[in-house]
């Protein structure tokens, strides 16, 4: 894995993108960047179309959403996930209780067992095909981060690794790998966290379903949201 310098960037927090209504104006002014509220102390920053990042102190998270994000309706939802400790972090382990997804209705899901996973481990088959075409990247991290250790709460039959019930996240190397849940009724519009409690405390990290407009404005105002990160950070300076 090739490391990216990772440099803190960001005010407190672009999570999702919300797009103030214009009406049927015929020129859409940008939309304007509106974070969510973690409810926790954090920073959260967008790397990415369907890249998010959050941080404290303590630890950072990174995560793509792009096959959920195409997933509208299925019942099963995949995340692509990265995390480590901050330079002068201790280690801290992961149970498999520690991370949850919280839906727009507010409703937690856990994450599966490895015996529930095996239950519809075909059934993700096509979403593991998908993320090999439609990924993005996560590989930003801080920079003293030196390769990566894999995320091993899930493995498929047949493969030489084992799924593990924790992992432990150091500030030396990542730690890389899927989560799956299961959404029952299906993958919905509207804002997910990823809820990740690690021992020095909780990180939310915020991915929005959007609407096939709010994709539009996303995809053609990307470097106009870009920028407005980027001022709200140099005022915060």
């Amino acid at each position: 894995m090739t490391m990216q310098k990772y440099v803190l960037p960001v005010v407190a927090a672009i999570g999702v993108v919300t797009v103030v209504s214009v009406g049927h104006a015929q020129k859409q002014p940008p939309p304007t960047v509106q974070p969510p509220n973690p409810g926790v102390p954090q920073i959260m920053t967008l790397q990415d179309h369907y890249t998010r990042a959050a941080y404290n102190n303590d630890a950072y998270a990174i995560m793509s959403y792009k096959v959920a994000q195409y997933s509208l309706g299925e019942e099963y939802l995949m995340l692509d996930l990265g995390m480590c400790m901050m330079e002068r972090t201790s280690p801290s382990k992961l149970k498999r209780e520690d991370i949850t997804l919280t839906l727009p209705d507010n409703s937690t899901l856990p994450l599966p067992t490895i015996a529930e996973y095996r239950q519809f481990e075909g059934k993700v088959q096509a979403l593991q095909a998908r993320w090999k075409v439609q990924k993005e990247s996560i590989n930003y991290f801080p920079p003293w981060i030196n390769g990566a250790n894999r995320l091993g709460f899930f493995a498929d039959m047949g493969q030489t690794a084992m799924p593990w019930d924790e992992v432990e996240v150091s500030n030396q190397r990542a730690c890389l790998g899927q989560l799956y849940f299961h959404v029952p009724g299906g993958i919905k519009y509207g804002q997910h966290w990823l809820n990740i409690k690690f021992t020095t405390g909780p990180i939310r990290v915020p991915f929005k379903i959007l609407t096939k407009d709010e994709e539009k404005l996303m995809s053609k105002y990307y470097s106009n949201i870009k920028k407005q990160i980027d001022a709200a950070f140099k005022k915060k300076k």
